[in-house]
């Protein structure tokens, strides 16, 4: 079990917190029910994301909204900014609930590992939702009141919870990369993360065009490095020395050794030829654990 110090929580609470995050965020809250959680992207007007959530109602006028913390308080502004005549009230929430990360057996205990991603399971005042696994591992959120009796599990660093959230191939965005991708640039229209069913919300229809159109010429690689690697930092091809072909959307320490991150970068770069930082060192490609949508 990790502690997830790196997220907060935005509570969304009043009668039209459903409909109104419906209509801004690209997934469908309006279906939403108690056994499910989602995954989902906030944009802007050109489809870029400006944050990413996983999101569980609590109670039929109270939805919850995992983020991370850095970009939290702008992004709780900015959300606001559109409520008008909406009955709800957004606020930061963070202080309120306790976040950990199970891994393995502690989340298997809690959640059946059977159950696909976004199930969602109560356990007295504590939520539990099933993530990918990552190296094998089964991984679920504990979303907890202050002061509820945590899981028996040892306790890991979040170091180890972040190397695991790179290997899910599911990246949080995060500061260094807000305003950088549409939500398929980052394969969230492969995990869950878009409805291409819903109506409309801020970037829809660049979001839509890139899945329908066949414009979208960027995904998110799982690479592995010798050297240390940060979200924000430009990826290169072997073609070309000049311009970045990609860029690192979250990375982690490995627990053997290097640093692991996903990429989100050029189709064409990940085919052929090598890949490497500005600084020279090379980039190893390894499998996602999931197939991308236009795969399957």
């Amino acid at each position: 079990m990790a502690k997830l110090t790196h997220l907060g929580v935005i509570r969304a609470q009043g009668e039209d917190a459903a409909s109104f995050l419906h209509g801004q965020l690209t997934q469908d809250f309006v279906l939403l029910d108690s056994s499910h959680a989602r995954l989902t992207g906030y944009c802007s007007a050109k489809g870029r994301m400006l944050a990413s959530f996983i999101g569980i109602k609590r109670a039929p006028t109270e939805i919850l909204l995992l983020c991370s913390r850095d970009i939290l308080a702008a992004t709780l502004k900015r959300l606001s900014m559109f409520v008008l005549r909406a009955k709800l009230k957004l606020s930061d929430a963070s202080d309120d609930f306790m976040l950990r990360g199970l891994l393995g057996d502690a989340a298997s205990a809690l959640i059946a590992a059977t159950l696909p991603a976004w199930s969602r399971v109560d356990n007295g005042a504590a939520s539990l939702v099933q993530l990918y696994p990552a190296a094998g591992l089964s991984r679920a959120l504990w979303i907890a009141p202050v002061g509820t009796p945590e899981p028996i599990a040892s306790e890991v660093n979040q170091e180890l919870w972040l190397w695991s959230e790179v290997h899910s191939g599911i990246a949080t965005v995060a500061q260094p990369i807000v305003e950088t991708f549409v939500p398929q640039m980052l394969n969230y229209e492969s995990v869950g993360g878009v409805s291409f069913k819903k109506g409309c919300y801020p970037g829809q229809e660049v979001v839509a065009r890139s899945q329908f159109r066949g414009t979208l010429r960027r995904r998110a690689y799982l690479v592995h490095c010798a050297a240390p690697m940060a979200a924000g930092q430009e990826v290169f091809h072997s073609s070309d020395a000049e311009q970045p072909c990609g860029t690192v959307a979250q990375a982690a320490r490995a627990p053997v050794g290097g640093f692991d991150a996903l990429v989100s970068m050029q189709t064409s770069a990940a085919e052929t030829g090598a890949l490497r930082l500005a600084t020279g060192e090379a980039l190893q490609l390894l499998d996602l654990p999931y197939p991308l949508l236009a795969d399957i």
